[in-house]
């Protein structure tokens, strides 16, 4: 019998879910669905772009259907948090005030379950779970 690893995707899938509770705690009291959330956010730190780039980039960083990702878009659209102009979509001022207020609680959930970890540690973990994404991006091109 070999060793099991000293960190797991099952490890990984329950920290992730149990922090993703949270946001979604956010999300819900802003009335704002998950993939919109990241569609808004994609915007705001990203800044303006063409709709398909867009969808793209949410289809292949969610790992979702990209009628799914469309109807994030289309979302933000329809509520007034982005528009549809020159050179493509950009956020508008009701989307920079909304993101300005779930950011704020994200940074304060990121403060109280990580601030008092050691900085190192935290570098260590980014590093290693980088690698294990982009193993696992590899894994389903093939």
């Amino acid at each position: 019998m070999t060793n099991p690893p000293a960190l797991s995707g099952q490890d990984i899938g329950q920290a992730a879910r149990a922090t993703n509770a949270l946001l979604e705690t956010l999300l819900t009291d802003a009335g704002l669905p998950f993939n919109t959330w990241v569609a808004l956010n994609v915007l705001v730190t990203t800044g303006p772009q063409p709709r398909a780039a867009l969808v793209q980039r949410l289809t292949h960083g969610l790992k979702i259907a990209a009628d799914v990702a469309q109807a994030a878009v289309d979302e933000l659209v329809s509520r007034h948090y982005a528009s549809e102009n020159a050179p493509g979509l950009q956020i508008a001022d009701a989307g920079t005030a909304l993101h300005g207020r779930i950011r704020a609680g994200i940074d304060g959930i990121t403060e109280r379950l990580y601030g008092d970890l050691p900085a190192g540690d935290l570098a260590t973990t980014r590093r290693i779970l980088g690698i294990v994404i982009e193993r696992a991006n590899a894994e389903l091109a093939s």
